[in-house]
């Protein structure tokens, strides 16, 4: 567990470019769901953001309020400087352990953050989501439906996620992604949780 959320590890992992999960761009299954929220003010988390794809698109579309936090203070630093513009105004980068978040959001993107926690700790990620979202609030993105040797990533399965969520989430969507990226075709669940 401590390798995984050790911010010397993710330093080193994106120092060497072992970035397997590094798409390049927003994810396509992200994309569509962005492209259908109407309300560019609601506040946003993407927790464990990566190079933070996903948050360039919202800024691209107009969104306003945007928190990013990732453990890897150069990723912090590099996202810092490539959304400089934006940094302070509709943006906000917190270099933070996820679990020490204290604000509450109106929507919470997934992509790729859930896999790279330690599976002991997921119990701890489904009460965090529940606590940092505002009532009505979702947790919406991708969560992988297959496993994985050793990990990170660590996988799951949809009987896995419902046993886990529906404790404290109404299930809006969780099924097989239809738009995933090639080489992840078959493996995504696109989800939609609401926080009751």
């Amino acid at each position: 567990m401590e390798k995984v959320l050790d911010k010397n590890y993710w330093d080193k992992r994106y120092h060497d470019r072992e970035t397997g999960w590094d798409i390049g761009k927003v994810s396509r299954p992200l994309k569509e769901y962005i492209d259908q929220l109407a309300n560019k003010d609601i506040a946003i988390l993407i927790p464990g953001c990566g190079n933070a794809y996903e948050a360039e698109y919202l800024l691209q579309q107009g969104f306003t309020n945007i928190t990013l936090i990732d453990i890897s203070p150069s990723l912090v630093h590099s996202i810092e400087q490539k959304l400089a513009a934006y940094s302070g105004k509709q943006l906000q980068v917190i270099c933070d352990d996820f679990f020490k978040l204290n604000r509450q959001f109106d929507l919470v993107l997934e992509q790729t953050f859930f896999c790279a926690l330690d599976p002991s700790l997921r119990k701890n990620y489904v009460s965090k989501m529940f606590e940092i979202l505002k009532p009505g609030g979702k947790l919406a993105g991708v969560l992988f439906n297959r496993s994985f040797e050793g990990g990170p990533p660590f996988g799951g399965n949809q009987k896995e996620y419902e046993a886990l969520f529906s404790g404290e989430f109404i299930i809006k969507t969780m099924e097989a992604c239809y738009n995933s990226i090639e080489p992840r075709k078959g493996s995504e669940l696109f989800i939609n949780f609401v926080k009751g």
